[in-house]
């Protein structure tokens, strides 16, 4: 049974609601980044460890999240990583307290353990939704709520946490009171009208009429290259997407700009605007690899202007990453899902892992900062941008099959 506009409209303002918490709980790095330098007393380099901790998440829990998934479905994975985020949030808290950047690092981790879970859920459920061909709108509305809430976590932040005078002992209070909130939301979740729906050949049997092995003929996940390279896709995506997003305000703070905590805005902006772009335009004028192709030589151009230019200028270039970055993850993923069956789960959760895009190549971004300049460091993007552009051109068509992806059972 296919779903109709109407039927989508509750799940997705439900599963809006998630991205919103997916948007924050990484928007907290951005804030944190040049926070830490100070109240730990770190290099650029280290401070990044924030993002590393948080990313890394995404390689060692992308296969066991997929397990998660298909063992409790939809809503049951959801709730799970709403818990597992506030149990980080506490520790976070009482990291701060007792001043270890150790157990801070830690505490980023287990968060990234939830992120993974429910970046899973809730990616795969709005792929699968509706039909394929409109995934990457549909993703654009939900980027348009993480986003938001990305810049929002700065914003709320900096009321508790000041950059100008840092104090450890101000973190506790706030990230208690999310953790609650966060488990309130959790069992929310899971008695919601949220229906569990299935792609099409994920559950192929004798009573649909459907061998297992009749829809492609594949016997292993690894069969599907487009899904191999769509993870080495994704990979890049979000490295660039956490350059852009999680970099300024620190680059903000060392052009010595007032209210660094707020540039993220800018970028914040930039994606919001192409969400809406790509909501208008996909599939009606260009396609999703079409518009995947428009957004990674935006950026390539971008990118090299953002060293060409005066630094008080090229900061506002990095907000116009935003943009470029913008239709990244709603094309990729929907491309690299296609076509799965009953493989869709585990290529989601596979997808998932490619996020340890956003620990690796922010890293460097913080060691070349270090060695060369800040500015210069956004070179690092030219790699990511043109490896995307091949899976946009060729590596996305590189299927031996076609199926509409959603089936509602």
């Amino acid at each position: 049974m296919k779903m109709t506009q109407k039927d989508l409209l509750v799940p997705m303002i439900i599963i809006a609601s998630m991205y919103i918490v997916l948007g924050f709980t990484i928007g907290i790095n951005a804030f944190f980044v040049p926070f830490v330098q100070q109240a730990f007393n770190v290099s650029t380099a280290m401070s990044y460890l924030i993002m590393t901790a948080t990313f890394s998440a995404y390689v060692v829990f992308g296969v066991p999240s997929g397990i998660i998934i298909k063992w409790l479905g939809y809503k049951g994975g959801i709730t799970t990583a709403f818990i597992i985020i506030a149990l980080s949030f506490l520790l976070v808290g009482y990291s701060a307290h007792i001043n270890s950047f150790t157990l801070f690092l830690f505490s980023l981790f287990i968060s990234g353990i939830g992120q993974t879970l429910l970046t899973g859920a809730i990616n795969s459920y709005v792929t699968i939704i509706g039909p394929y061909e409109s995934a990457a709108r549909r993703i654009c509305i939900m980027g348009i709520s993480d986003k938001l809430a990305f810049s929002g976590a700065s914003l709320i932040l900096a009321l508790f946490l000041d950059l100008s005078s840092v104090n450890l002992n101000d973190v506790a209070i706030p990230f208690y009171g999310i953790a609650g909130v966060l488990t309130v939301m959790g069992i929310l979740s899971y008695y919601s009208p949220l229906p569990e729906i299935k792609a099409v050949g994920e559950d192929a049997d004798e009573e649909e009429g459907i061998s297992v092995h009749d829809s492609s003929n594949k016997t292993s996940i690894f069969q599907y290259p487009h899904l191999i390279l769509g993870v080495i896709a994704i990979f890049f995506d979000i490295g660039v997407e956490i350059i852009a997003l999680g970099t300024i305000n620190d680059y903000a703070a060392v052009l010595n700009l007032p209210s660094p905590e707020h540039y993220v805005w800018y970028t914040s902006i930039g994606m919001v605007l192409g969400y809406i772009i790509g909501f208008n335009f996909i599939p009606k004028f260009v396609s999703q690899s079409q518009a995947l192709v428009l957004c990674c030589l935006l950026g390539i151009a971008t990118t090299l202007a953002i060293v060409l230019v005066a630094p008080e200028i090229s900061i506002y270039l990095v907000a116009l990453l935003g943009l470029a970055n913008s239709l990244l993850w709603p094309a990729i993923f929907p491309l690299a899902l296609q076509d799965l069956g009953r493989f869709t789960k585990t290529g989601s959760s596979l997808l998932v892992m490619g996020i340890i895009g956003g620990a690796v190549i922010p890293l460097i971004f913080g060691y070349v900062a270090d060695l060369w300049s800040y500015q210069n460091a956004y070179l690092i993007c030219i790699p990511s941008y043109l490896f995307i552009l091949y899976f946009a051109l060729s590596g996305s068509k590189i299927r031996t099959v076609n199926l509409s992806l959603v089936e509602v059972h």
